[in-house]
This record gives structure tokens, C-alpha cells and sequence, in this order.
């Protein structure tokens, strides 16, 4: 009976597998193909027609995406799992919303922040991150774990805390990588050579 079961709950879990959690590389959005695009059908994505996506972005399982006031990811760029991008945010108005206040809110000026998101070519979110209005990210990011990341940051920043603070140049460690790596080394200059040397545009 045990031996029935253990089968029967591998079947399962390889069933809801290949149902919900198989990435898939191939994305169609706003009438622009993405060949390289996957996105975990459990990210759930709001206000999808102000997303703006570059092809070979990656994101995982578990992702909380509020476009309303506009985000946009770059090409290459990895959103790993359990990461919130939040383009609006309510905090102020929950506290002096009309039932409390009287007053109708919807012309008050800063009750409801919104603020466009933007993240560069090859940037890295790191899992249980939040993203916040308003936020820029320059290209070749790495935001780690656990990060609340709120500003605007240089290309080939590496953001830790919360809130997020740059603590590191990516560069370094690549170079470092690299200087192993000969083969690599042209074509991540000619990568770099490509940005523009105000970071991503919005």
C-alpha cells in the first residue's frame, strides 16, 4: 500500500509540474514576439499593457508584477522567484482614505503614489525582493535576497538591505571571472560597449 502511494504522488507532482510550473521559452507581447522570453505561468502580472519586456528576460515561479504606472525589463534581465515589482503604492491613502477623512482622494495629490519601474539589460533580482515605484535600475544589476530596493542606481550596481544600499560593482566580480575565461572576454566588452553611458533610458 505504502509503495502505491509514494507512486501515486510522484504521478501527481510530476502532473502539476508539467501544468504550472514548466517554463517555457516563447512569449508574444504587445504584438512583438520573444523567442528567448520565459515567464512561470504562476507569476501573476497586473496591468499587463504597460508592461515592457526585452526578449531573453527570465522570470520565475511566484512573481507579483503591478505595471499600472509603467515597468519596464530589459533584455537578459533574471527575475528569480517570490519577487514583488510595484508600480503604484497605497500605504498613505489606506490610513486617511475617504471613510476616515471625509474627503474624496482621488485628486489629492500624493495619497496614491505611482511611479514608473525601470530595469536594465542583464540584471539579476534575487528572490524575496521588492521593487518599489519609481525605481531605477542601471544595466548588469544584481539585487540581492531580501532586498526592498526604492531609488535610482548606477549600471553594475550590486543593492542589498532594506532598504537597499549599493554595496559592490558587478564588474569587479565579473572581471575577476573573466580573467579566467579569455574566450568570454570579447564579447562581454562588446556587450558593454553597446550601453549608453547614462544607464537605461525610461
Amino acid at each position: 500500500m505504502t509503495e502505491i502511494r509514494a507512486w501515486v504522488n510522484r504521478c501527481r507532482r510530476k502532473l502539476w509540474h508539467g501544468l504550472f510550473f514548466r517554463m517555457l521559452f516563447g512569449e508574444r507581447h504587445q504584438g512583438v514576439s520573444l523567442p528567448g522570453t520565459r515567464i512561470s505561468p504562476s507569476t501573476c502580472v497586473e496591468h499587463e499593457r504597460f508592461l515592457q519586456l526585452g526578449d531573453d528576460v527570465f522570470i520565475g515561479h511566484f512573481n507579483f508584477i503591478e505595471a499600472s504606472a509603467g515597468v519596464k525589463i530589459g533584455r537578459g534581465t533574471q527575475i528569480t522567484n517570490f519577487v514583488s515589482i510595484i508600480s503604484h503604492s497605497t500605504h498613505r491613502s489606506v490610513r486617511v482614505a475617504a471613510e476616515l477623512s471625509g474627503q474624496d482622494l482621488k485628486d489629492a495629490e500624493g495619497a496614491v503614489l505611482r511611479a514608473p519601474i525601470a530595469i536594465g539589460e542583464r540584471s539579476f533580482i534575487g528572490p524575496h525582493s521588492t521593487i518599489e515605484a519609481g525605481t531605477t535600475l542601471g544595466h548588469g544589476t544584481l539585487v540581492a535576497a531580501h532586498s526592498r530596493v526604492r531609488g535610482v542606481f548606477p549600471d553594475f550596481s550590486v543593492l542589498a538591505g532594506s532598504p537597499a544600499e549599493v554595496v559592490g560593482d558587478t564588474r569587479d566580480t565579473d572581471e575577476a571571472w573573466l580573467a579566467q575565461r579569455p574566450a568570454l572576454q570579447e564579447a562581454y566588452a562588446r556587450w558593454r560597449a553597446t550601453l549608453s553611458p547614462k544607464g537605461i533610458e525610461r
